[in-house]
């Protein structure tokens, strides 16, 4: 049974994903990102799923790797016992986890929470939409502990959401922020008071579902491509052969006949 990650279902469509290790900060061990990818692996198979709020429990988000001892990564290669290739193997375990995030196909919302330093900085850039209560601390940390702050995804993330001049001071100092420093360089969309945060990340979830999960998938894998493309033109042409494919699913035909008619869409699911 899951110990460190639960999946519950607060409102229709929703899945409400939380880090369940709040004596430990919601830290991150192998186990709990084990737990993490089983879970990413169920919702990715739901179609009743639409949306993903991400948060963790208790009094924090996640204060990231777990000082105490992160235990040992599944995916050591028989026979490899040098520390090295332990050190390699537990460091890909952690780092997986992000671009598992990034191809989920339903868009994520961070519930930030309260603490999230390093790696747990890494999972609030690793969603889409990232909203946090006014306690929210947030950290890159790994610098501060004698590591480098290029980390779990962070040097290239950090950077593409906040600017490089920011990303770049807020990574070699490793200094702690608040929410309100969060949400006036962009990192968080919005910040509200902890008892209203879940609801708030409910409501924007009800946005996002009043649009196709085809189009919602293929939106948040585009823009995530299109991070990575160098070119307008090369975007440009992604665009259209996902448009294109959209437009195969008869989502276009369903909103148009649904505006027409005055009615809410029936979406097909995604899988169509």
């Amino acid at each position: 049974m899951p110990e460190n990650v639960t999946l519950s279902t607060p409102t229709p469509g929703v899945t409400l994903l939380t880090l369940t290790r709040p004596d430990r900060l919601n830290a991150m061990t192998a186990d709990l990102i084990e737990e993490l990818h089983r879970a990413l692996d169920a919702i990715d198979l739901n179609p009743e799923c639409r949306v993903v709020v991400l948060t963790g429990a208790g009094g924090a988000f996640c204060a990231g790797l777990d000082l105490n001892g992160y235990g040992s990564p599944p995916t050591l290669p028989a026979g490899e016992r040098g520390q090295v290739q332990l050190s390699m193997a537990t460091q890909q375990h952690i780092a997986s986890v992000i671009p598992r995030m990034r191809g989920l196909r339903q868009p994520i919302i961070a519930a930030v929470n309260g603490a999230a330093t390093g790696g747990g900085l890494a999972l609030v850039l690793g969603s889409d939409i990232r909203i946090a209560s006014n306690d929210a601390r947030f950290g890159v940390a790994f610098v501060r502990v004698g590591l480098s702050a290029c980390d779990i995804g962070t040097s290239w993330l950090l950077p593409r959401i906040v600017g490089a001049g920011r990303a770049h001071e807020l990574m070699l100092t490793g200094r702690v922020f608040d929410a309100e420093e969060a949400l006036r360089i962009g990192l968080v969309i919005e910040t509200v008071p902890g008892q209203t945060l879940l609801e708030r990340c409910l409501e924007e979830a009800r946005l996002v579902m009043q649009n196709s999960p085809y189009g919602i998938w293929m939106t948040k894998e585009t823009m995530w491509a299109s991070l990575e493309i160098p070119g307008l033109d090369a975007a440009i042409a992604m665009e259209n052969r996902t448009q294109v494919m959209s437009i195969g699913t008869g989502d276009f035909i369903e909103a148009v006949d649904a505006f027409m008619n005055k009615r809410p869409p029936a979406w097909a699911p995604p899988t169509a």
